[in-house]
């Protein structure tokens, strides 16, 4: 497996060839500004179709995709996949772990947005179900990816009673002025079930969530301020709408 040529999303073949931050590909020209990784996997009971949700196609050459046994296995395995300027395609939310955990040493300081119905903050001690796609967040606070002061979370309206209480004691909120304030880059990790229920088909859904344009605004805000070094779209269904709603998304950040 190698960064520097990937599969083509418009001739299907091996020949798109990094170049500087994005590829070009020497079949048909095509040029695109970044690479993709898939990781269809969902740490958690019945999430078969949020792994599904990770092989919908998207107009981003795909450098690899990632089959780990183990969480651990899997973080290890996109670290080392990550193109310059990445896109992770989940799956569940854990992918992310691996996503902005590959981008944090190219960079001083690097921010999170993270964009979910659900803080995804719990740890094992903490979880009411056990499921890993709850705990994400929390593994890349928690191992110092990022610090909590430079991490906002955005959209979310279901947390678990630990999870309140972990962003009232660190002063996690939805502020992109607190969390943008010092970092040299972020890594975005939206997952799609943010969105309101009637714009989205996901797993698990959440009432009264923002709307997609809501949600590209967020985005186009956040490329206004900083650099977004890698981002990652997960937690939706394999459906026309999502991949439309995936690749809108992602053209909001600028990818």
């Amino acid at each position: 497996m190698s960064v520097l040529r990937a599969r083509c999303p418009n001739c299907r073949t091996f020949t798109a060839v990094a170049i500087g931050d994005g590829y070009e590909c020497h079949s048909c020209g095509g040029t695109f500004p970044a690479g993709l990784v898939r990781v269809p996997a969902a740490w958690g009971a019945g999430g078969e179709a949020m792994a599904d949700g990770a092989r919908v196609p998207l107009p981003y050459p795909e450098v690899a995709v990632i089959d780990g046994g183990t969480l651990e296995e899997q973080t290890t395995a996109i670290v080392e996949a990550l193109p310059q300027r990445p896109i992770v395609l989940g799956g569940c939310c854990c992918a992310h772990v691996g996503g902005a955990t590959g981008v944090a040493p190219r960079v001083d300081r690097l921010g999170i947005v993270w964009i979910d119905a659900h803080g995804d903050l719990n740890t094992p001690e903490t979880s009411p179900s056990g499921n890993l796609w709850g705990m994400p967040f929390r593994m890349l606070l928690d191992s110092g990816v990022a610090a909590a002061e430079d991490a906002a979370l955005v959209g979310a309206r279901n947390l678990d009673p630990p999870e309140a209480e972990f962003v009232a004691r660190h002063g996690i909120d939805d502020s992109l002025d607190r969390a943008l304030a010092g970092v040299d880059a972020v890594y975005v990790a939206l997952d799609l079930d943010v969105l309101d229920p009637a714009d989205v088909d996901v797993l698990i859904s959440e009432p009264d969530g923002p709307s997609p344009d809501e949600i590209a605004a967020l985005l186009r805000d956040v490329r206004q301020r900083t650099r977004i070094a890698g981002m990652g779209v997960t937690g939706f269904l394999a459906t026309d709408r999502n991949t439309a709603l995936a690749v809108r998304m992602l053209a909001a950040a600028g990818f």
